[in-house]
């Protein structure tokens, strides 16, 4: 297939396009490659697909009319992997404009370059944030979602609905995956892994919000972008009236499903993890709860795993230890011996 991914220099749209390419798909990545954290890691990601024959990459902003409009009229896709966005739920807290330009205007120019390109799938990114208040456990996609407590969550919660209008007006097939707090190697600076580690290393104090009293679905990549690659492969078909009881399916070709490890881990467990890791304690600095955080969350994939086949199962550990691993190389820090017996 020829697939666009959009935000291809991201940490899980790099790690798609990797996945894509070695199944046989030919990719056509786009990024603006902006500096919302070090563009250094992008590029890096970038020169890793580069080599690769089947890929092509395309300086460009989604939320740019014209050279979204050219590029679909420029180019046949059979799916569009839509990952592009500005991510972060503190930064939406200061910088609110990014996200109306990026996640609302950008996805409102890929929608209109599908409804005219017509592709044979549309996957995009949603996000467990759009859970917000809810307190029920573990968060099920038959939820209400109608109480977000950041923007960036509620930019995502509309693009679940912008995408239900495209499937409902022009038979477009879309699927929205909300993704649970996805981590491993070259992953975002501007994520705990990042913050944790850092701090680690360099003996300082990490900072503890709601002083350790959260948990989350922490999800490892290689699982992301499995299930990802699957939903592309499965267009959804148009539902019947009784799917309207569901804000996750309908009678349009829609649908979305959460994309988490279903066992969601305590924060002062997540930290041991990494101490155990890299074989030292953390010190830590409890704070109070950050405005637009939520307390916990926890996936039920139990509606993918029944349209694809597959559920996340790295565990915790395993993962830890591969992005430490990662860290390290990539950022030439040699680990410390290994004590002798």
């Amino acid at each position: 297939m020829n697939i666009l991914v959009t935000g291809v220099a991201g940490f899980i749209g790099a790690a798609l396009a990797a996945r894509l390419m070695a199944r046989g798909d030919n990719v056509l990545g786009i990024d603006n490659l902006n500096d919302y954290y070090e563009v250094s890691l992008k590029e890096a990601r970038l020169a890793r697909l580069a080599p690769h024959p089947r890929f092509r990459f395309e300086r460009l902003d989604i939320a740019d009319r014209p050279a979204m409009q050219a590029l679909f009229a420029g180019e046949r896709f059979d799916a569009v992997a839509h990952l592009a966005a500005q991510a972060g739920v503190r930064y939406s807290l200061t910088h609110p404009q990014a996200y109306v330009d990026a996640n609302l205007v950008g996805f409102g120019n890929v929608l209109e370059g599908c409804r005219a390109a017509k592709p044979r799938h549309l996957v995009y990114a949603s996000s467990s944030s759009v859970y917000g208040l809810n307190a029920k456990m573990p968060f099920d996609e038959d939820d209400n979602v109608d109480h977000p407590v950041s923007l960036y969550a509620a930019t995502k919660k509309a693009n679940e609905l912008m995408a239900h209008t495209y499937a409902h007006l022009y038979g477009l097939p879309c699927t929205g995956l909300r993704f649970f707090t996805v981590y491993g190697p070259w992953g975002r600076p501007d994520m705990s892994p990042f913050l944790f580690l850092r701090a680690m290393l360099a003996g300082e104090p990490i900072k503890v919000f709601n002083r350790g009293e959260m948990q989350r679905d922490f999800t490892y990549i290689d699982d992301v972008v499995e299930g990802v690659a699957r939903v592309i492969d499965r267009p959804p078909a148009p539902g019947t009236a009784a799917d309207l009881d569901s804000p996750a399916t309908s009678s349009a070709p829609y649908r979305v499903y959460n994309i988490g490890n279903s066992q969601p881990v305590p924060l002062l467990e997540y930290i041991a993890t990494f101490e155990r890791a890299l074989g030292t304690r953390a010190q830590l600095e409890l704070l109070p709860m950050q405005p637009g955080d939520v307390v916990a969350t926890a996936a039920d994939t139990s509606r993918l795993e029944r349209a694809v086949g597959f559920r996340p199962s790295t565990p915790l550990a395993v993962g830890v230890q591969r992005f430490v691993d990662w860290y390290r190389e990539h950022y030439g820090i040699a680990a410390p011996p290994r004590a002798a017996g």
